[in-house]
């Protein structure tokens, strides 16, 4: 590792939060700027020095090293596990800066996203979403490694830029309940015949049932599962085994109470598995989906059509709502689990579901599911590219009616900004709101929203 002396003014941060600066002209240099410098643990108006760890024509990197001027906004981090030296944990990327910062950055991440990769603007930004900054992740995955050297197991996220597991015995940013846990946790998987075997338990918590799937690469012993059994009765833990892929992820013991969450503003209740896709933070989720819906604004003789719906997260509450909602995900199998999630609810009459590979949609698939007033995208990281493009290949066809609003829900602002840039300079479309969701408190995570509406109506 080498070492910059040189006084750095800090400007803003990248996606992976690392403070951004630049280096000062050199000599011969009349204009521009000079190479640019990303710096982990570094904060806008800051002034540093940088350890330089990584050295290249056109850019360094490197961890603050001095801090000359320290930001307003830089807060003692809330996790013993949090920091930029070797073996720190690398869930979390932000800690050191105060969780409305964040949201802040985040916000600049998605309108710089928007404008520069789509010269897209939006008319309104939204107020942000909101929730608590701790003990909000109700979904996580850990990865497990026997140390025979140590003599002990260790249970957490990796070490930052690492593949190796951080030492965790504490996490914040999980609920108290499962914070609490990991040391028992390494206590238990210590114990078990198959120690060796066992890389990664997926965590699950529901409202009143929390869920551990335990990934195995051999089968257990007699004696193994009853030390899950006998781990599951002291700690309130609902054990599931996963020899295999997700798929074949299944009850230790059938019985008892089933996972799942509720939506209570619109009287939903929604049973899952361990392995489905749900939303990692159950607070903010509420009040996106009630966000959502307020903006989509359905009436009560309308269709709507819910794109990528999952196990119908958007879906049941739009039916409370709209005349009638059709959700398309991209296989069968999901297709059935909403279903059934519908018909749970009561709301089988007011919904229709179908499997679309959604990444490869055509002008000609859109018209024959037929039109809808509204839509509701909630793609994955990969965007709605296929959609967007096809509802702007489409654009003055007599045979089809655009949708006169769009709610976009996004987890990736590249790819939102992609596809804005499509629905408004190809479709016809203008971004009327657009606004962040923090999802993930202290990672650079971000989750946004935007609403397109049809120009002319």
């Amino acid at each position: 590792m080498t070492s910059g002396f040189d006084w750095l003014e800090v400007e803003s941060l990248d996606l992976e939060a690392q403070g951004v600066a630049h280096r000062p002209l050199e000599e011969g240099q009349t204009e521009g700027q000079g190479k640019v410098v990303f710096i982990e643990g570094a904060l806008p108006g800051e002034r540093v020095r940088v350890n330089v760890s990584r050295k290249k024509n056109n850019w360094e990197a490197g961890q603050v090293g001095q801090i000359a001027r320290e930001s307003s906004q830089r807060v003692r981090p809330g996790c013993p596990n949090f920091g930029l030296h070797a073996g720190s944990c690398g869930g979390c990327k932000m800690q050191h800066l105060h969780p409305a910062a964040q949201v802040a950055v985040k916000q600049r991440v998605m309108e710089d996203n928007l404008w520069h990769l789509a010269k897209v603007k939006a008319d309104t930004l939204l107020r942000p979403i909101e929730g608590p900054a701790w003990g909000y992740r109700d979904r996580a995955r850990f990865s497990m490694r026997w140390v025979a050297k140590k003599g002990q197991v260790l249970i957490g996220f990796h070490e930052r830029k690492s593949r190796y597991v951080a030492d965790m015995t504490v996490c914040p940013v999980l609920p108290a309940k499962v914070s609490a846990m990991l040391l028992p946790l390494r206590a238990l998987i210590g114990a078990m015949d198959q120690r060796e075997r066992l890389p990664q338990i997926e965590l699950a918590a529901g409202d009143s049932v929390t869920a551990l799937v335990l990934r195995h690469l051999e089968p257990l012993s007699g004696r193994d599962l009853q030390l899950l059994r006998d781990f599951g009765a002291v700690h309130g833990v609902q054990w599931w085994l996963q020899p295999k892929g997700p798929d074949t992820a299944h009850l230790l013991d059938e019985g008892g109470p089933v996972l799942g969450y509720r939506l209570p503003e619109f009287g939903i209740h929604m049973p899952f598995k361990p392995t489905d896709f749900t939303q990692v933070n159950p607070h903010i989720n509420r009040v996106l989906v009630d966000r959502a819906l307020r903006l989509l604004d359905p009436q009560a003789d309308e269709r709507v059509i819910d794109w990528f719906c999952g196990l119908g997260n958007f879906t049941l509450p739009l039916a409370t709502r709209a005349r009638e909602v059709l959700g398309i995900e991209g296989s069968e199998a999901l297709v059935a689990r909403a279903r059934a999630n519908a018909a749970l609810n009561g709301l089988a009459a007011r919904t229709s579901f179908a499997a679309r590979n959604l990444f490869d949609l055509t002008p000609d698939d859109l018209k024959a599911l037929g039109s809808a007033q509204r839509w509701l995208i909630d793609p994955p990281r990969e965007g709605a590219f296929a959609l967007a493009k096809a509802v702007a290949d489409l654009r003055g066809s007599p045979s089809w009616t655009p949708p006169k609003r769009i709610v976009y829900v996004s987890c990736n602002p590249a790819t939102l900004a992609r596809d804005a840039g499509l629905l408004v300079h190809q479709a016809g479309y203008r971004c009327s709101l657009a606004g962040v969701v923090n999802m993930f408190p202290h990672t650079a995570h971000v989750e946004s929203m935007a609403v397109f509406d049809l120009v002319g109506t």
